[in-house]
């Protein structure tokens, strides 16, 4: 009746009203009407008291956003040179690197001799014999000053094994001999002595500045380092380069004659020793390796690598780019090898050298007052030093030495460099980089400059560098404390001042060619930031732990526990303690294998 007297218009408007209401009861009830009841039927609930009763949000559908699948990440490939290759569609390799290289240290550490017969059993279990005579005294001072990782000495391996291919007599000949060379020194102990003193110095009279006592430094040093174990030592006498350098280049076939000798427990006739092929540097590769095959190791762009087995990324054979890049290459373009393996010392060795390496204190610091890492300001890459590396002159190719390489490389600001940027997720693909101007990049990454004067100059080339590079002031301590990154590069020879660097809170970039005593007993992407010596690689490691140009991506986590490692590192395992137990193991290699009776001077307990 009532619709009956209604308008048409007001019956419209009441059955519109009607619809909307129903329509809303059923959006409002959709949800219980369908989820609540579990039979076919569906049951609509009354409406919720004040205090809502208790649900089961188990049956209650849930609103979440769509989760994103995650990317699938492929492998970077790991080559036998010591290199990795990165994938674009793989994660940033420098997570890898790190996680890896924790993994190889604490089992390295894991698996250390604890007692002296652990450690005699390790030792024949490397080196098939017995060790040296004097090896349990040695233990004793090992044990005595904490002296880490008692094992690792395969450096004194390397350097010494070739010579027992050499016969006792013919050794002892050739030690005899090269105590009459120009520019060395021979330092031991006589069989009536308690001391280790300097026994002959055969030195050129000196042309320049140079005086005869100037190069008896080193001898000071060692003779320093063995002051407290020199009445334990047993006769030995020690010709030593007083130089930098490393001065005997090793001829491959020579050296792998007198290795095969060894392995089949005989001795080979120095006149039967036979040079191969006068190829320059390459004289010391094997016929099968990269650099005799003509074989670049470079990849092209955009390709990036990074170093993961650092002695590996040392050797100029596995990486023919190394005899184009290095002063210590550069300076000699075509030297001739030995006509056999002399057992002369020096401070320091390439994998081209078969110098005995013997450390000294030089650069030594036992600690730094250094400013911790959070007060250090400045996030560049920080490098001051000299020229050094070769003799600079118009018929030399000092451009190419790491040196002038590293200021051009951190100054130029003409083109583009391909940079990896971290993704925001360290499960995200690294891609292949992004191109950043030189003039963006260098002023806000980099601080690095020749400081002083050019030296080792000839007097046309001095002006030259003069006015090529900006020459700043020298930096002290205080004024490199500031920096959180700083890079050590290979000078006339290794580099000293690594010592005091390690040393520091700062992250330490270090690009070489000399792998040094310690090589062993430390650990690359643990301790410090190993990097290409043609510096490809130092952008994109770089903007890993400082961030982009505005920092983005930065993980200065990671660069803090590696800084804090490394210093840990340095009072930890380099102390003189340490250098004192290496020279002192390296003297009872070395006079058991110039002994003529090799057997009597072996340990037997």
């Amino acid at each position: 009746m009532l619709l009956g007297r209604l308008s048409a218009r007001g019956r419209r408007l009441l059955v519109v009203s009607l619809f909307a209401l129903v329509f809303s009861l059923f959006f409002y009830c959709r949800e219980p009407l369908i989820y609540t009841a579990k039979s076919s039927e569906p049951v609509l609930l009354p409406t919720p008291p004040s205090t809502p009763p208790k649900t089961d949000t188990k049956s209650l559908p849930e609103c979440k956003p769509p989760v994103p699948k995650k990317e699938k990440l492929l492998s970077h490939t790991y080559r036998d040179d010591g290199i990795l290759e990165v994938n674009p569609a793989g994660g940033h390799p420098i997570y890898e690197l790190i996680d890896l290289a924790n993994t190889r240290w604490k089992f390295k550490l894991s698996k250390a001799s604890k007692t002296l017969d652990e450690a005699v059993r390790e030792y024949v279990k490397r080196y098939n014999r017995r060790p040296p005579e004097g090896f349990d005294k040695w233990w004793r001072y090992v044990e005595k000053h904490n002296v880490q990782l008692p094992d690792e000495y395969d450096q004194i391996w390397r350097d010494l094994e070739p010579f027992w291919g050499f016969s006792p007599r013919d050794l002892q000949r050739i030690q005899k001999e090269q105590e009459l060379h120009t520019d060395t020194f021979t330092l031991g102990k006589n069989e009536t002595g308690d001391s280790v003193e300097v026994l002959k110095v055969s030195f050129a009279r000196s042309t320049n500045d140079w005086k005869p006592e100037d190069l008896l430094g080193g001898a000071e040093s060692i003779k320093q380092i063995l002051k407290d174990v020199q009445h334990e030592l047993p006769p030995f006498r020690a010709v030593i380069s007083p130089h930098d350098n490393p001065t005997l280049f090793t001829d491959y076939e020579i050296k792998k004659t007198l290795l095969d000798a060894v392995d089949r427990g005989a001795y080979v006739a120095v006149d039967k020793l036979a040079r191969g092929p006068g190829l320059g540097w390459l004289s010391g590769c094997s016929p099968s390796s990269p650099a005799r095959q003509g074989k670049t190791t470079k990849p092209p762009p955009p390709t990036k690598t990074f170093i993961f087995d650092h002695r590996k990324a040392m050797e100029p054979c596995l990486h023919p780019y190394l005899f184009d890049s290095i002063g210590e290459f550069l300076v000699h373009d075509r030297p001739g090898t030995s006509d056999m393996m002399l057992s002369r010392f020096a401070y320091c060795a390439t994998a081209m050298h078969h110098d005995i390496q013997i450390p000294t204190l030089s650069g030594w610091v036992d600690d730094t007052d250094d400013p911790e890492w959070e007060s250090k300001l400045d996030e560049r890459l920080n490098w001051r030093g000299s020229n050094t590396g070769m003799w600079h002159a118009p018929t030399t190719r000092w451009k190419e030495a790491q040196r002038a390489r590293l200021v051009d490389f951190a100054n130029g600001l003409n083109g583009t460099i391909r940079v990896l940027i971290p993704p925001s997720e360290k499960e995200k693909r690294i891609g292949e980089g992004v191109e950043i101007s030189r003039a963006k990049i260098n002023p806000a990454m980099m601080d690095v400059a020749f400081a002083g004067e050019p030296v080792g100059c000839h007097e046309e080339t001095c002006p030259e560098l003069l006015n090529r590079y900006e020459w700043r002031k020298r930096q002290g301590s205080k004024e490199s404390g500031n920096f959180k990154y700083i890079i050590d590069v290979d000078g006339n020879a290794w580099s000293s001042r690594f010592k005091r660097l390690i040393t520091t809170n700062s992250l330490i970039f270090k690009a070489t060619v000399y792998p040094e005593w310690f090589q062993d007993r430390i650990e690359p992407w643990v301790h410090y930031v190993p990097v290409q010596v043609d510096y490809s690689d130092v952008y994109d490691a770089l903007t890993f732990f400082r961030g982009g140009l505005y920092g983005e991506g930065a993980h200065q986590d990671l660069a803090r526990k590696i800084a804090s490692e490394g210093r840990a590192w340095s009072k930890d395992f380099w102390r003189k303690e340490d250098v004192t137990a290496y020279v002192y193991r390296l003297v009872l290699e070395y006079a058991r294998v110039m002994s003529s009776d090799r057997d009597a001077m072996s340990y037997d307990g």
